[in-house]
């Protein structure tokens, strides 16, 4: 549990949840994540943005992020869904996670509200998006689980506006509340850490089981459009045995058209020493998992045209084309499918691509 730098007082900002309850020893326990915080008056949640005020649990950053911009979709990662297109990303402060190797510390082990310097309600982020000409709206930065409350008031304001919402997340969500959550989200990137429970412990304080527990949810029982990202650290999770073992975990519990995002690590937050995943091990480990079945594996985080394209499943043709996050070619019909096979591409696709590119431009979402 964190401890405060200032009186709790509610405001603005501050929000009740629904997902807690109260224990006889006058403590109440958050029950949105496996870490069950359990919590005094005035105490905030390991998350940081939960805490029980006037005995409850509250989010006490509604309506307040640390910056809006407006990102290629392929920075998610997202490649089979909406390709090309432009989507507004923000997130606000704090984390349930406590990663050593964070690249984005800044925010997400932020214990300073007064990083949140755009105060913005569900609509102005509607709004916003759509005279923008974004096509979705991300929950990313820091994971969006933690404040969930706003993110789903944010996606309803989305689909009344017809745009579509992105959750990028670690997936540590209880399963008491992953059904609220995902039901506003129309894909989801999930960071699958590692697979092993030594790295879950060791380097982000968390464990694997509820990850997988969600991830086979999400792939059975809602209809998400799932991608998932494993960032390999040198040394860490980056083992041949490991990454085939996640691999053949994926192909059998998720099915081969989940694509897989291997990204590089590099030296950040409380990991400056640490090298930098090479690009031949990124590459390594997309040649396993399309040794094992799985049907598109990326690299990411590094130059690697051929890593960063959709082949299709059934002839093994280059159907998109990229080069970081452009697209540099589509061989696809209007309704998703290899012009050469005619194989379906699985994905929420259009007729066509985007043609953001690799672009990125900061809003100031009280313009609107």
């Amino acid at each position: 549990m964190a401890s405060m730098n200032q009186v709790l007082q509610r405001d603005t900002f501050t929000r009740p949840t629904r997902h807690w309850h109260a224990l006889p020893d006058g403590r109440v326990q958050c029950d949105l994540c496996p870490r069950h915080c359990r919590l005094r008056p005035g105490q905030r949640g390991f998350c940081f943005v939960r805490a029980n005020l006037e005995d409850q649990v509250v989010l006490t950053t509604y309506g307040r992020s640390s910056g809006f911009c407006i990102d290629p979709i392929e920075k998610k990662p997202l490649f089979h869904f909406l390709p090309g297109t432009p989507v507004l990303s923000f997130g606000t402060a704090g984390c349930n996670l406590a990663c050593r190797f964070c690249q984005n510390w800044d925010i997400s082990k932020s214990r300073d509200l007064d990083i949140l310097a755009d105060a913005a309600s569900p609509g102005a982020i509607a709004r916003a998006a759509e005279a923008s000409g974004c096509r979705s709206v991300a929950f990313t930065y820091n994971d969006p689980v933690i404040f969930q409350e706003y993110a789903t008031d944010v996606a309803e304001a989305c689909r009344e506006r017809g745009l579509r919402t992105v959750a990028v997340t670690a997936g540590y969500i209880s399963p008491g509340a992953r059904e609220e959550f995902f039901s506003g989200m129309d894909a989801a990137n999930v960071d699958l850490k590692a697979f092993s429970e030594r790295f879950y412990r060791k380097l982000t304080g968390a464990r694997l089981g509820p990850v997988l527990d969600n991830l086979v949810w999400l792939a059975r029982e809602t209809k998400v459009w799932l991608e998932i990202t494993t960032l390999l650290v040198p040394g860490e999770n980056d083992s041949e045995p490991e990454i085939t073992a996640m691999c053949e975990w994926i192909l059998e519990n998720l099915g081969p058209s989940v694509p897989i995002h291997f990204t590089a690590f590099h030296p950040d937050y409380r990991m400056l020493h640490h090298p930098r995943t090479p690009l031949a091990t990124l590459q390594r480990a997309r040649r396993i998992a399309l040794r094992t079945g799985i049907h598109h594996a990326y690299t990411g985080n590094a130059r690697d045209p051929d890593g960063q394209s959709t082949f299709c499943p059934g002839c093994g043709n280059c159907v998109i084309g990229r080069d970081g996050y452009t697209l540099n070619d589509w061989h696809l019909d209007r309704e998703g499918r290899c012009r050469s096979c005619k194989k379906q591409l699985p994905g929420r696709l259009e007729s066509g691509p985007g043609n953001w590119g690799s672009k990125r431009q900061g809003v100031r979402i009280g313009t609107y």
